[in-house]
């Protein structure tokens, strides 16, 4: 089922059930949504949809720290009770030991032993997770550790 299909028939049901955080959390996602695909005067693809909703997610997160420094607890738990419902909508996360792996294979590929290069791992260790949710900086963070 397509994402938008499945998002349409979500907030629909958060409608009915009378759930406005859900529903509002819904509404911004297929706007969000919708607004690339007009802009861009084309359907989205999953490839796209996955990039929409993981700056989604980034901005969620980005509020919700923002917030808790703040101390606005009830403003960062509304953002993270967004994170969670846009991630439910994200293919599933590598485990801890894909994300090694591909780290590991994408080393071997590219050569690389200085952190200087560190950008060519990145590319190479997304490009063997592709398909699945990765955090970008985590992921960063692990290449970094292993190249230094």
């Amino acid at each position: 089922m397509a994402l938008l299909d499945r998002i349409q028939i979500d907030m629909v049901a958060a409608m009915r059930a009378k759930e406005e955080l859900k529903l509002n959390a819904i509404r911004m996602i297929k706007a969000a949504l919708k607004k690339h695909e007009v802009d861009s005067m084309k359907p989205l693809d999953e490839a796209t949809e996955l990039q929409i909703l993981t700056t989604l997610i980034k901005q969620r997160r980005e509020a919700a720290e923002m917030f808790r420094k703040g101390n606005r607890a009830e403003l960062a738990d509304k953002e993270e009770a967004e994170l969670k419902l846009i991630e439910s909508y994200m293919p599933s996360a590598p485990s801890d030991q894909e994300i090694e792996d591909a780290i590991g294979q994408a080393m071997a590929e590219t050569g690389v032993t200085s952190q200087k290069q560190m950008g060519l791992v990145m590319k190479a260790a997304q490009a063997r997770l592709a398909g699945k949710r990765v955090d970008g900086r985590a992921l960063s963070e692990k290449v970094r550790a292993r190249l230094s």
